[in-house]
């Protein structure tokens, strides 16, 4: 029995950083800027690493260092980047009894990285975004929690099956659609299996979706995804912090003062570290704490697991306040 097994994708990461890199505003970008490099040249990096990455993959390794029997069930390719995950994973003691090795490369992205200010990140689909239902072996799923991450390509035809499967069984679930990956399988259809969740994290722009309401009034926001979702709601707004909601109060939260290297894997170091809290004490302040503080770590490092922290760690930030309203 697993206390807590991961769904979503596992890839290789390789982090370029550089201060040749320029930053150019135009409208052909979606956010009105692009990291950008002259067309025939070469520009010399000033470091370069390589790390696993994924949401499933990132948020499996946060449950192992949080003490929990933590499997990841996906998708890798018998090649150097999938032997790189398979090694990450032993090493941080996520068990490999769910992961499977298929004939098609391992997924791959290259992040671009000036340093202290953003990132841009180059991704190629693999093996990760090739699962089907066909993948999964519903008769080892024992375990008291799923975790759902990013499910792009068409891996995301599994999400219907497998939170029909958990809600029959008692398995309790929790969800982070990332970007639009999850809501492929239809806006709809992922309302109507909202309600079957015990932990929601989405984004402004995706509670917006999901509602169909302008974020600037948040509590009318809450109020539609609280009738949506029976159990806790969780909005992270960026650098504004996140709000939350147990179905009866609001609760707000800033983010520390730190530092920042990077900011690829956040987003999943605050779901994790929530989700692993909440698994602990049920306590919702407890859990924004140990989310955030998860996340913030993860910005003081390049690479989506190095900074992730161990059980009962809660780095050397002061603990974020946080207003019940």
């Amino acid at each position: 029995m697993f206390d807590i097994i991961t769904f979503g994708s596992a890839t290789q990461d390789v982090f370029m950083s550089s201060k040749n890199l320029k930053v150019v505003e135009g409208e052909q970008f979606d956010t009105k800027k692009g990291i950008c490099v002259s067309i025939g040249s070469k520009i010399e990096m000033d470091e370069v690493a390589f790390f696993i990455g994924g949401t499933g993959a990132n948020t499996a390794v946060t449950f192992a260092r949080q003490g929990f029997k933590t499997a990841y069930h996906g998708l890798i390719g018998k090649d150097y980047a999938g032997q790189g995950i398979k090694n990450e994973f032993k090493k941080h003691g996520v068990s490999l009894k769910l992961l499977k090795e298929i004939d098609i490369n391992t997924a791959f992205s290259v992040i671009l990285s000036l340093p202290s200010l953003d990132r841009s990140i180059l991704k190629k689909l693999g093996a990760c975004h090739f699962m089907t239902k066909k993948d999964i072996d519903f008769k080892k799923l024992k375990t008291k929690w799923i975790y759902l991450g990013s499910l792009s390509g068409q891996a995301h035809k599994i999400i219907e099956p497998l939170i029909d499967f958990a809600h029959k069984k008692g398995i309790k679930i929790a969800a982070n659609p990332v970007g639009t990956s999850q809501l492929g399988i239809g806006l709809e259809k992922l309302k109507s299996l909202l309600n079957k969740m015990n932990i929601l994290i989405v984004n402004q722009e995706e509670a917006s979706r999901i509602t169909g309401l302008d974020y600037s009034d948040e509590k009318k926001v809450f109020k539609k995804l609280d009738e949506m979702v029976d159990g806790i709601v969780v909005v992270t707004k960026g650098p504004e912090g996140l709000t939350a909601s147990d179905g009866k109060n609001l609760y707000l939260a800033g983010i520390p003062k730190s530092g920042l290297i990077d900011r690829t894997g956040a987003g999943d170091a605050f779901a994790s570290g929530f989700v692993s809290a909440w698994m602990n004490k049920q306590d919702i302040v407890h859990a924004i704490q140990l989310g955030t503080a998860n996340a913030t770590a993860v910005l003081q490092e390049f690479g989506a697991t190095n900074g992730l922290l161990k059980k009962g760690d809660f780095g050397p930030w002061e603990k974020v306040k946080v207003k019940k309203i």
